[in-house]
């Protein structure tokens, strides 16, 4: 078990094996992890974890669960720390990391790669903000999923 800093969300979209897949949020406090992970719930997704997530590597895959402390909570800014259904042990297909406004984001980024916990999944770079960031979210877990393709 290792725990991260970060926000994790789990669509509908599912593996062969049943299980949600999910993307981790990360970057830095305040870019919009949550924000843009309320956003997702709002149009479907379901929250898996909020600020630190659980990564377990198992036979079929590394998993995302929320620590038992912070089970359910998502943090709303303005509004407090609300509570909602999660998706249990989710499997994590891809790691986006959240950017600033400003930063610069490739128009046609060659594929990238992270490894965690012994694991390798496809990195994107994404500004939290973009009106099409939930939409490009979708992509990127079809993507990872192995349910679209990406050309370049």
């Amino acid at each position: 078990m290792t725990i991260v800093h970060g926000t994790c969300v789990a669509f509908p979209l599912v593996e062969e094996s049943g299980v949600a897949a999910a993307v981790l949020f990360r970057g830095p406090s305040g870019i919009g992890k949550s924000d843009l992970a309320l956003r997702l719930i709002d149009d479907g997704a379901q929250l898996v974890a909020d600020d630190q997530v659980v990564l377990d590597l198992t036979e079929d895959g590394l998993r995302a669960s929320a620590p038992e402390t912070i089970r359910g909570m998502l943090e709303v800014r303005g509004v407090g720390i609300v509570h909602l259904p999660v998706a249990e042990k989710a499997a994590l297909v891809a790691i986006i990391d959240l950017v600033e406004p400003d930063a610069e984001v490739e128009r046609l980024p060659e594929p990238e790669e992270v490894e965690i916990v012994n694991t390798t999944l496809p990195l994107w770079k994404l500004r939290p903000m973009e009106s099409s960031a939930m939409a490009k979210v979708g992509v990127i877990v079809a993507v990872a999923a192995g349910r679209a393709s990406v050309e370049i």
